[in-house]
């Protein structure tokens, strides 16, 4: 009976391949969701078209937004005017992609104040627990028991000069509704602080700050992308109602909301000016929404492929 002579170790084994990072695989879970791939192109032409505006109008429509002509007011849609003009005989379609300018900003700027001072604090606030968390939760309530519409209203009545500006406005929410962040972060991280990775990381002697900004945050991600998410869709809409009360961003700066409030007088005569920033304002909200769901699917670390 013969046997077989065992083959030989190979001189150069095959590296072995490691499993991708984090992000790695949650941009492969992103990509492969079509519809939020899809809302994210949708929602990066509308910025694209916006920061572009003025060349757009320049080279594109040959027009000028701040240019009157009240003797062709209330056009409709026209070779010329492809959006129509409105009460000045301005260019909707023009005005509506600077609008985009402003109306893009404020969500995206009320979102950076947000994060920036509601996330350290829920890691505190969660991490710590105690009595820094007995201190930030007494701000929050403090906070929470105070109407936001009355409020916003006060201040903008007040201070008409700085919140009837983009950036005032954008400040003034982001330092009001920064609370919805820290709770959500705080809640998330009671949770995540318990799991056996960060015992191991203290027993290593891992630092407080490390842990928390590098194995805590992680896991706390999603939730953070999808309350941002929402933020720019309410920074946006309320940025609207404020402008339906007469108190939001002051003419002559263009923003969605201010155009779609002062053209509901006249949907009879002109629904076009209605139309438009309605238009845009309804889309970039659904984008966003679709896309803040396909991070939340994506950056999740307890779903699985």
């Amino acid at each position: 009976m013969t046997t077989r002579a065992a083959a030989a170790p190979s001189p150069h084994p095959e590296p072995v391949e490691g499993s991708p990072g984090f992000f790695t695989q949650a941009y492969l879970r992103f990509r492969r969701d079509s519809v939020s791939v899809a809302a994210l192109a949708v929602f990066a032409l509308i910025g694209l078209t916006s920061l572009a505006a003025p060349l757009i109008a320049a080279q594109v429509l040959h027009t000028d937004p701040t240019r009157q002509d009240l003797l062709r007011d209330y056009e409709p849609p026209s070779a010329q005017h492809w959006g129509g003009t409105d009460a000045f005989g301005r260019d909707a379609l023009t005005r509506v992609l600077y609008a985009g300018q402003v109306s893009l900003g404020i969500g995206l700027a009320v979102v950076l104040v947000q994060l920036t001072i509601g996330v350290p604090l829920g890691l505190i606030a969660g991490y710590y627990h105690g009595r820094a968390d007995d201190v930030i939760n007494a701000v929050i309530l403090t906070r929470a028991g105070i109407p936001t519409l009355y409020l916003l209203i006060l201040l903008s009545a007040t201070f008409r000069g700085v919140v009837g500006t983009p950036w005032g406005l954008a400040l003034v929410f982001g330092l009001l509704n920064w609370t919805g962040v820290t709770r959500q972060v705080r809640g998330l991280v009671l949770s995540v602080k318990q799991r056996d990775f960060i015992d191991a990381a203290r027993v290593i002697g891992v630092n407080d700050r490390r842990i928390m900004f590098q194995h805590i945050l992680p896991n706390v991600m999603y939730i953070i992308l999808i309350i941002a998410g929402f933020d720019i869709i309410g920074a946006m809409l309320g940025e609207a109602g404020l402008s339906f009360l007469g108190l939001g961003i002051q003419a002559p700066t263009a923003s969605w909301g201010n155009m779609l409030s002062g053209s509901l007088e006249n949907f009879q005569n002109a629904p076009w000016l209605v139309f438009l920033p309605g238009l845009f304002i309804t889309v970039t909200v659904l984008c966003i929404f679709l896309v803040t769901d396909g991070l939340r699917d994506a950056l999740d670390p307890r779903l699985k492929d």
